[in-house]
């Protein structure tokens, strides 16, 4: 858009030109996904405009245009990629404006170019940093990518990059920005300026589910010596019963032949019915109609009571596991029975 236009002409007012052009049908689709807030300001914008020269219904146009084009070319391929796209198509000038109106209302997740990366590559690039840069480039990959770096990680320093990453609460703009200099200067200003919320158990959770059994088993063992009480928890959040369906039916088998009958009946008292229809299918015809009967005749159940009668089972499934008498499928590869 001309630059007098752009003097003249808020975004409030672009926005209700872009309604008007586009007629009331497609219109209202568009309200469907805005606020009560934001209707209400664009429906009075609407109202109070009067008249639109040709000349600034096709600039708004036009440059609705280049944003859509942008956002397509950001999803298909980072913020780099849509820039050398934009400025190919349109300049570098114009590449940067709609960049830069972009990236002002955008949630750029940052390390963007990082998940892009092989894992392989980055290793090289990030074993000898710091623990702690390692976890928070960590905290904003998958699950699969800081598995295979974590992995590849030396054993010492394996727990210690959990251990951070699990307790990361709120990390800095400037740290952050400071750490992707170094990984990619390119990128240092796209960075969204609120506090960036990473990490977390959850994360470092999702991770050891993702790892090896061997890796997992190392990092715990050293995590409950040195931070017995978030061992426990992520032990907690690592498996939980309704992930009984990740094994087979000769595992489900093993496992409820350690199961007292009235632990099974609260916890399945509380659980969806894929998880019963598991639990039944693999027991007597005869002990499955007893179990129904007790979850039957026993009414309501207190919540806390189905959490512990299922946290039972977990570590049941746990310890069969730890003995190798079951295998629980992981993305790590050690599912793999020869």
């Amino acid at each position: 858009m001309a630059k007098g236009s752009e003097e003249r002409i808020t975004g409030l007012q672009k926005a209700a030109i872009l309604l008007i052009a586009l007629g009331p049908e497609k219109s209202s689709n568009i309200f469907k996904h805005l606020k009560e807030e934001e209707i209400e300001e664009l429906t009075l914008e609407i109202a109070n405009t009067r008249t639109i020269t040709p000349q600034v219904k096709d600039e708004v146009l036009d440059e609705f245009y280049q944003v859509c084009l942008a956002q397509q070319y950001i999803a298909e391929g980072g913020i780099n990629y849509a820039k050398e796209v934009l400025e190919k198509s349109f300049g570098v000038d114009k590449a940067r404006d709609v960049i830069g109106k972009l990236t002002a209302s955008l949630q750029v997740k940052p390390f963007e170019f990082v998940r892009k990366t092989d894992p392989s590559q980055l290793l090289n690039f990030i074993q000898d940093e710091h623990p702690q840069t390692i976890a928070l480039i960590l905290s904003y990959l998958s699950a699969a990518q800081s598995a295979l770096i974590i992995s590849a990680l030396p054993p010492d320093r394996q727990a210690d990059v959990a251990k951070r990453i699990a307790v990361m609460d709120r990390t800095s703009p400037d740290i952050i920005k400071e750490v992707e200099k170094v990984l990619e200067s390119k990128l240092a200003s796209l960075v969204n300026q609120d506090y960036t919320i990473v990490g977390g158990v959850d994360a470092v959770v999702e991770i050891l589910n993702t790892v090896d059994r061997g890796t997992e088993k190392h990092i715990m063992e050293t995590l409950e010596i040195e931070e017995p009480e978030l061992a426990d928890e992520i032990r907690k959040k690592m498996f939980v019963f309704e992930d009984i369906l990740l094994l087979d039916d000769r595992a489900i088998q093993r496992v409820l032949r350690d199961v007292d009958n009235s632990d099974l009946a609260i916890a399945l008292k509380g659980s969806n019915e894929d998880v019963q229809n598991a639990i039944f299918n693999n027991l007597s015809k005869r002990l499955a109609v007893m179990i129904k009967e007790d979850m039957e005749f026993m009414g309501p159940v207190r919540m806390k009571d189905v959490e512990e009668a299922q946290q039972k089972i977990v570590n049941i499934i746990r310890k069969l596991e730890d003995s190798a008498e079951i295998v629980i499928s992981r993305g790590g590869g050690d599912e793999i029975v020869v």
